[in-house]
């Protein structure tokens, strides 16, 4: 299945006294380097923020003005993409592997479905680990002028995949300096 992934890593980390969060490491890569591994299969990697060094070959954009929210960030990754398909990450997700964006993908394709959606172990979705239909997406966005990507994604109805949550769950991310020290000590030596 082809697909771009779009990458939003241009958040204000308040509660990581305005860290550049996507640069943290865990495990000895960026937290980014996770996430971009994940979607190695991407035909294109669209990131999101301010440019940083540690992905080569990506397209790096910027949302206007720059910190003003995922939906703003969303709508100026979706500029980039060409795929019929596109992967939506947080560039803070130390666990997600290919494995997962291959469910979530699969999941997707249904007849009737815009996209799918990560949901945790309570059952709610997680807007920045999906995939959507490019074209539904754009569509969808066109009309929306709120800035909660739930107001923009969840009346869509995508699939919700629910997977294993495990000590590292995919859906895992760095909000704060508490929750980094656990992924770092989650990862252990060699994380792969």
């Amino acid at each position: 299945m082809i697909f771009d992934a779009v990458l939003l890593a241009g958040g204000r980390a308040r509660r990581l006294g305005g860290a550049d969060k996507p640069a943290a490491p865990v495990g000895g890569r960026p937290l980014i380097a996770w996430v971009a591994a994940a979607a190695a299969d991407a035909s294109r990697l669209v990131v999101v923020g301010p440019p940083r060094d540690v992905l080569p070959g990506a397209v790096v954009v910027r949302e206007d003005p720059p910190g003003a929210g995922p939906v703003p960030a969303l709508r100026a990754g979706l500029a980039e993409v060409r795929a019929p398909w596109l992967a939506l990450l947080a560039a803070d997700l130390p666990f997600l592997r290919p494995v997962h964006l291959v469910r979530l993908l699969d999941a997707a394709r249904g007849p009737a479905a815009a996209g799918a959606v990560l949901v945790d172990e309570r059952g709610r979705e997680q807007w920045l680990a999906g995939c959507w239909r490019t074209a539904t997406l754009r569509a969808a966005l066109d009309s929306y002028t709120g800035a909660s990507l739930r107001g923009v994604l969840g009346p869509l109805e995508p699939a919700r995949v629910a997977l294993p949550a495990g000590e590292g769950p995919p859906w895992y991310d760095c909000d704060t300096p508490e929750e980094l020290a656990r992924a770092e000590h989650l990862a252990g030596p060699d994380p792969l």
